[in-house]
């Protein structure tokens, strides 16, 4: 795993007048009843991939009678975040000891074949919805107290006394989002697998829209730069609520830390304060994000409010330059992600996101009427693309190179086709060029897909951008996908940064962006 780029100095600076505005912008979140639709039992063969082996309707839970060792699996129909209440009582004698009972929630039905006891990766197992619990007097209705985000609850006796058994009268839960799928309409195609696609983002979006944009609402729970920025590009083509974006713009913009740089993300309990880690790339794509709101919105004070701190962006990424003008190979650290895969050389893809930076600041610029930073930013980004072509460009390979290696990736050529480097021509070549070639390291986030598909369609490369798009999220829902995940490799479905998939987030948000490409550029009688 890479080391985390943790600032040596860590000195936050608040922006009280723009916390105030993110504050007033606070969401009231939607509150939904839902109940489980069915009860499991699982197939006990040892396949990490279960299959099910009966299914009871709902009623038949409170007809139970549980002892020690005996579960029952409930199935909620979707992808739900919210909170559970267990209504709880006891049949035989009186109860003579606590019920001890285990508590398993899952995004996916494989999830419940884990064995998490044995799960050593290196971000904590506290992540892991599991819950042990002793009930001492039954009956009892009891509301836990986590937010969960899941489609599936195991709940097992771990022990009862020999005189008593264990009823489930019933389990409830409540739904959050902050916004309703109700308002958006499907898409109107006839191609099945594209509404499937749509209906999966949106659910995806939703569930990770709560007081912020949240990255995952199993894990992490807090706002990244980077899913941001995604999120709120589906969000203006279906949701549409840009007071949410407006929020968030407003929070990362008024919790700014050593010399005006933004954090890589922001934490919401017990109050909002910023992570103490830099990310290169996500804090220079802050203004991509800024700009997408200034055109969905003209909201022309919240552009001026944040333009300085959109372009200090800018200006922080240009220190990072060497004498040769290119970054220096920090890929042995976590402080410019572009995308999860192994092994994946990050300099030649830290120099293209500082080139497509550049090119959101000049719009932003020119919005603002500010022709010396426009003068300034488009002849700096132009000797930057002279030197991306001079230190990276292999003529022989007719691909970028990354690295003392000079490694080749997917990662690297989509970027600099998104920096614009070459004209609109020879990168429509280079990306068939990188099909063809299929270098060995790929690309495993939707994160990084996203902005494969985008470089396609700026290729004029439309019609392989949705083959694209129905191989990769299609492939997704065939595995089961009722929301997209944080991370899918079709070469390796249990593929995790973290040293097992019982940590990975299968409600993620970076992966809801086919509904933007959709209503954008296939669909646009579709667009909201």
């Amino acid at each position: 795993m890479a080391s985390v780029c943790i600032l040596d100095e860590f000195e936050v600076h608040k922006n009280e007048e723009f916390l105030s505005i993110a504050e007033e912008l606070k969401p009231e979140l939607h509150r939904t009843d839902i109940a489980p639709v069915r009860l499991l039992t699982l197939e006990q063969d040892g396949n990490p991939e279960p299959a099910i082996a009966e299914e009871e309707a709902p009623e038949k839970l409170k007809e139970k009678r549980l002892k020690k060792d005996e579960k029952v699996i409930l199935d909620f129909g979707n992808h739900h975040v919210g909170y559970v209440t267990l209504d709880l009582a006891s049949a035989g004698s009186h109860q003579d000891a606590p019920a001890y009972i285990y508590l398993k929630f899952a995004e996916r039905l494989d999830e419940l074949n884990t064995d998490v006891s044995s799960y050593n990766g290196w971000i904590s197992k506290g992540w892991i919805q599991e819950e042990y619990l002793h009930v001492d007097v039954l009956p009892a209705k009891i509301e836990l107290p986590r937010r969960y985000a899941f489609r599936y609850l195991e709940i097992k006796v771990l022990d009862v006394s020999l005189k008593f058994s264990l009823v489930i009268n019933g389990v409830t839960a409540q739904a959050v989002s902050a916004v309703s799928e109700e308002t958006v309409p499907g898409i109107q195609t006839e191609d099945e697998v594209l509404k499937e696609i749509d209906r999966v983002s949106i659910r995806t979006l939703k569930n990770c829209m709560q007081l912020v944009f949240e990255d995952g609402p199993k894990r992490d729970r807090r706002m990244w730069l980077g899913d941001l920025r995604l999120q709120a590009r589906a969000n203006y083509k279906t949701f549409h609520n840009t007071e949410m974006v407006k929020r968030c713009l407003y929070l990362f913009g008024g919790l700014t830390f050593n010399e005006g740089k933004i954090p890589a993300c922001l934490f919401l309990e017990p109050e909002i304060e910023p992570d103490d880690t830099y990310l290169f790339d996500y804090a220079l794509l802050y203004g991509s994000v800024l700009l997408d709101y200034y055109r969905a919105t003209k909201d022309e004070k919240t552009l001026k409010d944040l333009y300085p701190i959109a372009i200090r962006q800018i200006e922080i990424g240009l220190t990072y330059l060497n004498e040769e003008g290119v970054i220096p190979d920090r890929s042995g650290e976590f402080w410019c992600f572009v995308d999860w895969g192994e092994g994946l050389n990050t300099q030649a893809a830290s120099l293209a996101i500082l080139i497509y930076s550049m090119r959101y600041g000049i719009r932003l610029a020119e919005y603002m009427g500010d022709e010396k930073t426009i003068l300034w930013l488009d002849e700096k980004m132009q000797e930057l693309k002279r030197s991306a072509i001079r230190h990276f460009w292999d003529e022989e390979q007719k691909l970028f190179v990354s690295g003392r290696d000079r490694q080749i990736s997917w990662a690297t050529q989509v970027w600099m086709i998104l920096a614009r480097v070459f004209d609109k021509e020879k990168n429509r070549e280079l990306i068939l060029h990188t099909i063809e070639v299929n270098p060995r390291i790929r690309m495993v986030t939707p994160y990084m897909y996203h902005h494969y598909i985008d470089a396609l369609i700026r290729s004029d490369e439309k019609d392989r951008a949705l083959d694209e798009m129905k191989r990769y999220w299609g492939e997704m829902i065939r595995d089961g996908a009722d929301t997209f995940w944080e991370l899918y490799n079709p070469y390796n479905k249990y593929e995790s940064p973290y040293g097992s998939v019982a940590v990975n987030s299968f409600c993620h948000a970076w992966s809801c962006t086919p509904t933007y490409f959709l209503r954008k550029f296939y669909l646009p009688e579709n667009q909201q």
